[in-house]
């Protein structure tokens, strides 16, 4: 998904923590959780495996790392730390996933049902319809300025570290990014709010 879509407010996201149902609700939950408490991009959330969450004792681990071949521009890891609502997501989804398979360390965090005998990670666009439904369920899908999408847990993530922090670099390293203005473009920094700012020296 593209960066023109936006973020949720603090409203919003809990209304859509609410509306996640079915078979595969806590996995789709934390999938939910897990993006707006990392900022990590959907691909990203997709690759991570039990043994990146998960620790040999069976408790869930306090960071989370992707590896560099999952990350965008391929150029370095990145590890981010994760906040309690996270690990308590990923602690009730993984306790309940046992329940379906055995989790073994290569075994996706956020599987899809089982084909011709193989656990797979859920897919971009799978992903992507679950969310859409949540949307929908919570009564947000096109509601406000800008689409939904499954960089809308991203961007989340962003602009509630920027709101409490107001620090461009911080959010800037927490994103991963290389360059300023792409964390400028994923904040919608607009003309207007620059005005009031200087006005307000």
């Amino acid at each position: 998904m593209s960066v023109a879509c936006r973020p949720l407010s603090d409203e919003e996201v809990g209304r859509v923590m609410e509306s996640f149902s079915g078979r595969y609700a806590l996995r789709d939950k934390a999938m939910f959780i897990v993006g707006i408490r990392t900022g990590y991009r959907i691909s990203e959330l997709l690759s991570l495996r039990i043994r990146d969450v998960l620790r040999p004792d069976g408790e869930i681990m306090d960071s989370v790392t992707v590896a560099r071949r999952n990350v965008k521009g391929k150029t370095r890891g990145r590890t981010v730390p994760l906040h309690p609502e996270a690990k308590e997501a990923l602690r009730e989804w993984l306790e309940e996933a046992r329940g379906m398979i055995q989790l073994a360390p290569d075994i996706p965090v956020f599987f899809s049902q089982k084909r011709n005998g193989q656990i797979r990670p859920l897919d971009r666009r799978t992903a992507w319809h679950i969310l859409k439904q949540a949307y929908a369920r919570a009564g947000i899908l096109g509601r406000g300025v800008g689409a939904l999408g499954t960089h809308s847990l991203r961007k989340t993530f962003a602009s509630k570290l920027y709101d409490k922090y107001r620090d461009l670099i911080l959010v800037q390293y927490a994103l991963g990014h290389s360059k300023t203005e792409n964390t400028i473009r994923y904040l919608n920094i607009r003309e207007e709010a620059v005005a009031r700012a200087i006005l307000a020296l």
